[in-house]
């Protein structure tokens, strides 16, 4: 069957309410989209039947306090503790990063990609990764190359939903993360990880903090290898001793180099017609733009683009190669260094 094929089947059975009909074409179709190596397009359709399957069951009444009852609650808690559930197309050739990073990075999706090899052996699986350095880096990205590489769903955790002030409730929150991400062997993103994993006598909380970081400590401990935790953070020196000890692999990024800069202005304008007015200028810009991140960097580029593209007269070869103002270039770089007092 073809595409179009699969499409009008879900339709007609979706439209007809034949469930059965509908669910087997669906898992069909999912299967179809592996082999046609759309498989981030079949991750994402497997979790939405997955969790429209589970609501199903805990949709009609249901008896206060019976499996169904509870477990409607327990799905309505974790929806509310976690961002979303994204899958991603990014690799490692997406990221632009010293040789030892893309090493780290490539050593532990190869643990992953070769877990099998590695239990054959009784080895263990590299499932705790730690990346650290400077906001705007690439850490959230690495997150994405990870679960692209891999293939697998990954879950952004909703810090803001995760803390609370309520005693104890913040560690039952992590718990609840880390049992659903097991159970669908999913990958766990915590950006901001210092406000979870502090120091344990760092603040005056009252040993609530203990309690969290104690937690950590158990539910890392308990992962299943075939999952993986990562963990981002600005503030490294601010993480329990022992909570860095269990990360397999711990990642510092830094501020771009010159070349790394150059490195990032050719992945952004690869495959575009854009290109720099001046092209002598435009090196010079990328020296003086040391200091800042690669966020910052591929930030003022882009609206370089965007404004360089509306001054552009509309005429028969509006859609040719596109000169990049320099000019704007330069002085959207000058803001920012000057809006980061660098």
């Amino acid at each position: 069957m073809g595409l179009q094929d699969y499409i009008k089947d879900i339709a007609r059975f979706g439209l007809e309410n034949d469930q059965d009909k509908l669910l087997s074409t669906l898992n069909q179709f999912i299967e179809h989209s592996k082999k046609t190596r759309k498989v981030n397009f079949a991750i994402q359709l497997q979790s939405i039947l997955k969790d429209n399957i589970r609501q199903q069951k805990t949709s009609s009444l249901t008896k206060v306090g019976s499996d169904a009852y509870f477990s409607r609650i327990e799905d309505r808690e974790f929806n509310e503790l976690i961002l979303e559930k994204i899958t991603s197309d990014y690799r490692l050739s997406n990221i632009i990063a010293n040789k030892e990073i893309q090493n780290d990075l490539q050593f532990f999706i190869e643990e992953h990609q070769n877990i099998d090899v590695l239990r054959k052996f009784e080895l263990p699986v590299a499932n705790k990764l730690l990346l650290h350095g400077p906001s705007g880096c690439g850490k959230t990205l690495a997150s994405y190359v990870v679960a692209g590489e891999l293939q697998k769903m990954m879950i952004v955790v909703n810090l803001g939903a995760i803390v609370s002030s309520k005693l104890g409730e913040t560690s039952k929150n992590l718990s609840k993360i880390f049992r659903s991400a097991a159970a669908e062997d999913c990958i766990i993103f915590i950006d901001e990880f210092d406000s979870l994993g502090k120091v344990r006598d760092y603040s005056q909380d009252h040993g609530e903090m203990k309690r969290v970081v104690n937690t950590i400590l158990q539910l890392f401990d308990y992962l299943p290898q075939s999952s993986i935790v990562i963990a981002a953070t600005n503030q490294k020196e601010m993480l329990d001793e022992a909570l860095l000890r269990r990360f397999d692999f711990s990642i510092g990024f830094e501020l771009p180099n010159a070349k790394e800069i150059k490195d990032l202005v050719t992945l952004v304008l690869k495959g575009n017609k854009f290109k720099f007015d001046n092209q002598i200028k435009a090196n010079k810009i990328i020296k003086s733009a040391v200091g800042l991140s690669y966020f910052s960097i591929q930030k003022t580029l882009i609206t370089t683009i965007k404004r360089s593209l509306f001054a552009k007269e509309k005429n028969e070869n509006y859609f040719s190669t596109l000169k990049i103002n320099s000019s704007i270039w330069e002085e959207l770089v000058k803001n920012e260094k000057k809006a980061l007092a660098i």
